[in-house]
Order: structure tokens, then sequence, then C-alpha cells
């Protein structure tokens, strides 16, 4: 269980989280919905450690994440892709997609294992494999940033908007290609922001709405 525990953050002397309480399982698909400034982007810098906590723990399990550094909360299986993704310009997708297993010294089969695991998923980020990060279209960016997350995303991945700024029909692609993440990766939790979530309808377990730095509701999917 990822969980925030009375998290408050401030940001430019605002409060832009004020005490949030919020549970997301392991093995389920968490979408925290709110409007553009309403905190969902501050929730998830939060829980990767790029933004410090002014009050409040961050729990994985029984590991307290709140004083880890943000680089190394990786190490716990965390993976993040933000909504800018990102990529390294000069780096082929290849090289992107092994950058954070590299920082984590992870072995090379491991790392090896781990790519073909995320090109026999994403095959369209496989074709671009030795395309350099820099010449992408933002739909293939967001794959890329996908897959990345996924690298050194093992119990949990964090994704950004995912949709945010993509055509009608790649986000279609984008939303299929989550439904074959859940399917393959079933013990995967997944957070994911947004704010028309109606593209998340196959995957979703938990809803959170987000206003002004607050969680004000709670739905759940119906069995």
């Amino acid at each position: 269980m990822l969980r925030l525990e009375q998290v408050r953050v401030r940001f430019h002397d605002q409060i832009v989280l004020r005490d949030v309480k919020m549970d997301v399982p392991a093995s389920r698909t968490t979408v925290l919905i709110g409007r553009n400034g309403a905190g969902k982007t501050t929730t998830l810098r939060a829980i990767m450690g790029v933004l410090p906590l002014e009050n409040g723990r961050i729990w994985l399990d029984d590991v307290d994440l709140t004083g880890v550094r943000s680089h190394d909360r990786a190490r716990f299986g965390v993976g993040y892709a933000p909504e800018d993704r990102r990529l390294i310009p000069d780096f082929s997708v290849e090289d992107n997609l092994l950058l954070p297993a590299i920082a984590l010294r992870l072995a090379g089969e491991e790392r090896r294992r781990r790519l073909d695991e995320i090109f026999n998923l994403l095959p369209e980020v496989a074709a671009l494999r030795h395309r350099a990060g820099g010449v992408l279209s933002g739909g293939q960016g967001k794959m890329v940033a996908l897959g990345r997350a996924l690298m050194v995303g093992t119990r949990y991945v964090l994704l950004d908007e995912p949709f945010q700024g993509l055509a009608p029909a790649l986000a279609l692609s984008y939303a299929d290609t989550l439904v074959r993440l859940r399917k393959s990766r079933p013990d995967l939790g997944l957070l994911i922001t947004e704010s028309t979530p109606r593209l998340l309808d196959k995957i979703v377990d938990n809803s959170l709405l987000i206003e002004r730095g607050e969680i004000s509701s709670l739905a759940r999917k119906a069995a």
C-alpha cells in the first residue's frame, strides 16, 4: 500500500496540498481527478520527493519514504512518467529507457530482461528504439516515458496526465496500452492523474477527486 498521511506542500508561499490523506492500493488502478491547478501534479511530485513536504508522511508498506531522496525512491520499485516526459533529446529511445536502470546499477542481464518486457508490451516503442528522443512526436514521447517508468516501476507506476495534448486516436491507443499493461502486470499499482478520466473506465478501480489541494470525495468502481 502506498499511503499519504496528512501531506501538506507549500509552493511559492502558497499551500498547494492541504493535509492530504490518500491510499493507493497495490494491484489496483487509482485515478486522481481534478481541474488544472487542483494539486494533481503536486501530489505525484510529492510522492516522488521532487517537492518537499511541509507536514505529513508518505509510506510504502512499512517503509517511510518521507526522508528518502528523490532519486533513491525508484529503488523501492516506484516509476514516474511526468506530463512533460523529460526525455534526453540526444539519447536514443533505448538509452532513455535504460537510463534509470543504469542509475540503479541493475545487472546487464536484468536490464535486458526488463527492456525486452517493455518492448513486448509497447511494440510501437520497440520500433523507435534507435531514434533520438528529441525527434519524437508528443504521442511517441508519452509512450517512451511510460516505458521508462516501467523500467523501474516494479511495484507502482505514477502517470501524470497521460492523455494531455494527444490527438483522439493517439489517446485511444494509449488507453488500449494501459489495458494491456493492467492484464500483463496484475500485481502493479497504478496512480494516474487526469482531468477527464473517461478513457480509463476499463481499468479504474478507485477514483479520487481533488479540489484546491484537498481530497473532497471518493467513489469506488462498482463490482
